[in-house]
């Protein structure tokens, strides 16, 4: 019994960071999976870790402990922060390439998320997703979070780090990175879809009797399809080097954290 009241609360601030962690990543926080499965392995996990980090950690389990359990959620939150932001860097290319190409009012509901979500966005996303898990992504995915623990032990200084404003810098310059990325991964077609508006415009002074309304939207779906056609092949090599960005800024977050700014 005495084991059971020294190794539990060190167990369950495991599982709270690993499930916080699953609740906001993409990939296992998508509706399809199921919350049995979920919680399922986060436990196993949680175990996992618990027998080769865990057992000769201790926690106090007095009126402290929920600012212990608040911590490792909130690093959870972070870590899974981090992956859903570069996973949404497509959704957001697709939202540029989408409003060029005329398609923005054909959003469609995501059954993975249950929100509204471009049509190229849906399609580079669901491409991202089988190269992700190709590349067994998820378990590279799943060591980082198991690793996190080398650099951010059970009695971080998570919070003072936030104080010191080096999480939020942080997360800044992450958030415009990705849409920095998304602006990148969206440019050929972006800037194929402006030079076509301009040619239109031409056509539209030099031939008035050609109506540009009635053959601008075909043309530009047309335009825009070819190009997208001829980008995808490339998209492989993309979205590698967006994979590895994302576990370099893990990185980053961990040494963060553990080190403080400076």
């Amino acid at each position: 019994m005495n084991m059971f009241l020294q190794a539990f609360p060190v167990f369950l601030l495991i599982f709270c960071r690993i499930t916080a962690f699953f609740v906001v990543a993409p990939l296992f926080s998508t509706r399809g999976v199921p919350n049995a499965f979920k919680i399922g392995l986060g436990f196993f996990i949680s175990l996992i870790v618990f027998l080769s980090y865990g057992v000769g950690e201790s926690a106090a389990f007095d009126i402290g402990y929920p600012l212990l359990v608040i911590r490792e959620v909130l690093t959870g939150v972070l870590l899974g922060y981090i992956v859903y932001l570069f996973f949404t860097v497509v959704q957001t290319a697709g939202a540029f390439i989408d409003l060029q190409l005329g398609l923005a009012m054909a959003n469609i509901i995501d059954p993975l998320t249950g929100a509204a979500a471009p049509v190229t966005g849906n399609l580079k996303y669901y491409l991202m997703l089988m190269i992700f898990l190709s590349m067994n992504g998820h378990h590279y995915m799943l060591t980082a979070l198991m690793q996190s623990y080398d650099w951010i032990p059970l009695g971080s200084e998570l919070f003072f780090r936030i104080r010191e404003g080096g999480v939020t810098e942080f997360l800044t310059r992450t958030f415009a990175m990705t849409f920095s990325l998304a602006l990148q991964l969206s440019a050929p077609l972006v800037v194929a879809m402006f030079l076509t508006d301009v040619g239109l415009g031409f056509l539209a002074k030099t031939a008035p009797q050609f109506n540009v309304f009635v053959i601008g939207i075909p043309v530009k779906l047309l335009v825009g399809f070819v190009i997208l056609a001829l980008t995808l092949p490339g998209m492989t090599l993309l979205f590698g080097n967006l994979f590895a960005e994302m576990f370099e800024s893990l990185n980053r977050l961990l040494a963060i954290v553990n080190a403080g700014p400076g």
